[in-house]
């Protein structure tokens, strides 16, 4: 009877489940849930305006200056003349991105301050027990508010960065038909590039992103060396 009661008492021991523990690990799982869809909805939502700077400015510069230089080696075969087209096109690309990034963002400034100023002179003829919290509110407005300067010189910058690769591929080799080779090549890799990380940033399809801007600068670049083949076999 002593034995049959202790492996009782062993066998009621072996089957108890501490409610804690269980407790403990519910509570532990669903706070990383949490946490998990808090960065879901931070990483995505908090990236749109320097990724639309920075990820579409480079593709502009990529497709425009690769069409510039495709439209001229269309009617030049001339090294020089492809380089210099190039440059001027990431010159005069960059200075127009970089002034109209810094216009639009500054108007998009101008009115989130006049919304704010409006919002604060209807708070003063509320209650004065909210006159911190109101304090801690515009200091954080303040925090988030666009910078145009800083707009700029991103859209700047990423063309730069992505005019940059026809004109290296381009600047040392002398035969015409390898260089216009090239060229394609190099910029059909750079569009994949940079739609892989738009789609991955993004939080998009991959595939169907990266196709999408592989045939648009395929496009852009085709109809500016057709248009210009045919305007200069013309001989305007």
């Amino acid at each position: 009877m002593e034995a049959t009661n202790n492996g009782t008492s062993f066998n009621n021991q072996k089957f108890t489940v501490p409610a804690a523990h269980v407790n403990n690990d519910v509570e532990q799982q669903i706070t990383s849930m949490e946490l998990e869809a808090e960065d879901d909805d931070f990483d995505y939502s908090k990236r749109s305006q320097w990724l639309r700077a920075a990820v579409l400015g480079a593709n502009d510069g990529l497709v425009s200056t690769a069409a510039l230089m495709m439209g001229v080696g269309a009617v030049k075969q001339d090294i020089k003349a492809m380089i210099l087209t190039g440059f001027a096109g990431l010159v005069a690309g960059a200075c127009s991105m970089a002034i109209g990034e810094f216009v639009s963002v500054y108007s998009q400034l101008d009115i989130e301050l006049a919304q704010m100023k409006r919002d604060k002179q209807r708070g003063q003829n509320g209650e004065s027990d909210h006159h911190q919290q109101g304090k801690n509110d515009d200091e954080g407005e303040k925090e988030s508010l666009p910078n145009p300067v800083q707009a700029a010189a991103a859209s700047a910058l990423s063309f730069s960065v992505g005019a940059m690769v026809p004109l290296l591929a381009a600047s040392f080799i002398r035969e015409y038909k390898v260089r216009l080779g090239v060229v394609i090549g190099a910029v059909s890799l750079a569009l994949v590039v940079f739609g892989w990380l738009g789609a991955v940033l993004g939080k998009a399809p991959i595939v169907k992103s990266s196709v999408r801007v592989l045939v648009g600068g395929w496009l852009a670049m085709a109809i500016t060396f057709g248009l210009t083949k045919l305007i200069g076999s013309s001989g305007l």
